[in-house]
């Protein structure tokens, strides 16, 4: 029997099969920030709608930027599922969690922002 090749090559493509628990918690991981990705962007878009007491170019300007911290959540997400994924299958250190510290600084950018501007 024949093994089912996988995508991405380059995550399957080498080491092991780990047990399946690290896995699914990898993909767990993976879902969670997606979760933040997507409230990244309703974030976003919930910004251009309110009606808030500050310049209308600020307002659009940090909307844009939480849309933009969501799709590079999004983006960077998937791309720590597979370096990890491919980690736990060499059974090598897992990649550093850069994600958290840009969304931290991200957030609190934005948050700054909004107080100085309110």
């Amino acid at each position: 029997m024949s093994e089912q090749r996988r995508w991405p090559g380059w995550v399957y493509a080498e080491g092991d099969e780990p047990d399946y628990r690290f896995s699914l918690a990898n993909e767990r991981t993976l879902l969670a920030w997606l979760r933040t990705a997507l409230a990244l962007l309703a974030a976003g878009v919930a910004l251009d709608q309110i009606d808030l007491a500050m310049d209308e170019a600020l307002q659009v300007a940090l909307a844009a930027f939480l849309v933009l911290l969501g799709v590079v959540c999004a983006a960077a997400s998937w791309w720590r599922w597979a370096s990890a994924e491919r980690a736990i299958r060499k059974r090598a250190p897992l990649p550093s969690p850069l994600l958290g510290l840009v969304l931290a600084l991200g957030t609190i950018a934005i948050g700054v922002v909004v107080l100085v501007a309110l």
